[in-house]
């Protein structure tokens, strides 16, 4: 099972039969069997009709919109969901539990916390001419993580969190050359190459989330780290916090080794975007990367329904919300 990128102008998508047909202008059409496809990211202006989207759903395949030129998610399809309901009657409680959520909020937090610290010990290794700023950030980041697996309520975690990631950035912002303009997060718009990377990346991350979520029977909108908000997938949220550095040191990765570069992007009106020659790259590392991520989502989000529905110890067991060993 793949992934299938239509990121092209005056695309058409149509059914043939157990397949899809992709035309485009002044080039052969090319078929792409539905049996193959799990997945489909569509950017820009694709044309494709209904019985397109029924066949993708019908097979369990989900489709992901984003914009043309911000890559921001417009719109998402999910095939057929989980058919227990007991799950989500068991998950509805949860955001309103301070209890429940005191049990997985720590985990979360301490996971979130220690996953960049093997990113910056690698990163040390190759860096060594920024050993201050990369030992700063590894020092503050395994004390708030020690705190935080004994933090008594979601105030001082959320605070933990957020000292750790401005601790965490610090660090960042040195691994990367003064040409890349790259001096911490900013989004909506992106600014530079790296928060254009990061912010795509994350886009696919969280629909990433989104489906292992609703594949396991709960709600994507009901977290219990990331309070109920409005549009937010907040379960999906807490799953990836553990995940984010993982997809930083990608990203790094693909500057370190100059497989994306300062022509791969264009600036418009103060948007730093990913050019289409750059987004084809970005994709094909991103689909080559991404399998153990995906283990990761579906396996944590059976993990946390079994729990909720009574039929596994998940509490008990180690390794919970832990994305530093892979």
């Amino acid at each position: 099972m793949g992934t299938l990128y239509l990121d092209r102008r005056d695309l058409r998508v149509r059914l043939d039969g157990k397949r899809l047909v992709i035309e485009e202008p002044d080039a052969r059409p090319r078929g792409v069997p539905l049996a193959l496809l799990e997945r489909v990211v569509m950017q820009g202006q694709v044309q494709f009709d209904s019985g397109v989207l029924a066949a993708l759903a019908e097979q369990g395949s989900s489709l992901v919109c984003l914009s043309a030129r911000h890559s921001r998610r417009t719109a998402i399809l999910l095939g057929p969901g989980h058919g227990d309901a007991r799950r989500r009657l068991a998950q509805y409680p949860l955001p309103l539990d301070a209890a429940a959520r005191l049990l997985l909020a720590p985990r979360l937090t301490v996971g979130k916390l220690r996953a960049p610290l093997r990113f910056l010990e690698l990163a040390l290794a190759e860096r060594p001419d920024e050993r201050k700023p990369l030992f700063d950030g590894i020092a503050r980041l395994q004390g708030l993580a020690a705190t935080a697996a004994e933090a008594a309520d979601l105030g001082s975690l959320l605070g933990l969190e957020g000292a750790g990631a401005a601790g965490y950035y610090a660090a960042l912002t040195a691994l990367f050359p003064p040409s890349l303009n790259f001096s911490g997060r900013n989004r909506r718009p992106p600014r530079d190459p790296v928060n254009a990377c990061l912010s795509l990346g994350y886009t696919l991350l969280h629909f990433e989330a989104v489906r292992a979520v609703y594949g396991a029977g709960l709600d994507p909108l009901l977290g219990f780290f990331h309070e109920p908000a409005y549009g937010r997938e907040s379960l999906a949220c807490d799953l990836i916090e553990p995940l984010r550095p993982r997809l930083d040191r990608w990203v790094w990765s693909l500057f370190r080794e100059r497989r994306l570069r300062e022509h791969d992007f264009v600036l418009d009106k103060g948007a730093c975007l990913l050019a289409k020659a750059g987004r084809q790259t970005f994709y094909a590392g991103y689909e080559c990367w991404m399998p153990p991520l995906r283990r990761y989502l579906r396996r944590e989000s059976y993990r946390l329904a079994n729990w909720l529905n009574g039929r596994a110890p998940m509490l008990d067991e180690e390794g919970l919300f832990d994305a530093s060993s892979f």
